[in-house]
């Protein structure tokens, strides 16, 4: 029933935002591996400088390391041309780190508009947003924090959580093991967005263009 339910259902991506703090970063990293979990995190260029053996750390163990801006603007304030500098400034510290530029990105404040998009893509790279907010950030307790995800998920959710959130490493665990006894199976977002060969609806979620012929036909 198990294996039924995880071929039936779209993966779902864990997805951290890491704009400042670190205090729990590697206590992350070793709950997501216990459960053999690998996520997503988009960093800021201005956290990236000051951690960056965090940002090894997290490529080492496999994370998903993605952009969340250079300085953490308000995008939609911004020309194409500062958008792309700004961008490019954060890929570059990544990449001095990692070895790898990122491909994805997650807006600032999750502000973006046609601009911003058209700026974003016409590097080669894709805007990310989330269907799932934890609402960490607001410092919610463990068991607020779990009820909120797992009532809210879905097949093919992106959820948000922060680092250096008060009680999100103590909520991460049972939100797993939730997932896994759900038929859940948790990837990095680079593996549950579609590239192509998709329409997007109103609310960003993507449906393959193959499955709603089949279901026409």
């Amino acid at each position: 029933m198990i294996l039924k339910k995880v071929r039936q259902f779209c993966v779902n991506c864990r997805t951290f935002l890491s704009p400042w703090g670190n205090e729990d970063t590697q206590m992350l990293i070793d709950i997501l591996t216990e459960h053999n979990v690998k996520a997503t995190f988009f960093l800021v260029g201005d956290w990236v400088d000051k951690f960056p053996e965090s940002v090894k750390a997290l490529h080492e163990a496999g994370m998903e390391v993605m952009n969340h801006s250079n300085h953490h603007d308000h995008y939609n304030a911004l020309s194409a041309e500062q958008i792309v500098a700004d961008v490019t400034a954060c890929n570059e510290k990544v990449k001095a780190i990692t070895g790898i530029a990122p491909k994805l990105i997650r807006c600032p404040y999750g502000e973006y508009d046609d601009h911003v998009i058209s700026a974003i893509r016409s590097m080669g790279m894709e805007p990310i947003q989330w269907d799932v907010d934890s609402l960490d950030w607001k410092d919610y307790d463990a068991q607020t924090i779990y009820k909120r995800v797992t009532e809210h998920l879905q097949p093919g959710s992106i959820v948000l959580f922060h680092n250096a959130a008060l009680h999100t490493p103590e909520a991460l665990p049972s939100i797993l093991e939730f997932m896994s006894q759900n038929g859940y199976t948790v990837v990095p977002i680079g593996q549950l967005i579609y590239t192509e060969n998709y329409t997007i609806d109103h609310a960003g979620r993507q449906t393959p263009v193959q499955a709603e012929s089949e279901s026409a036909g």
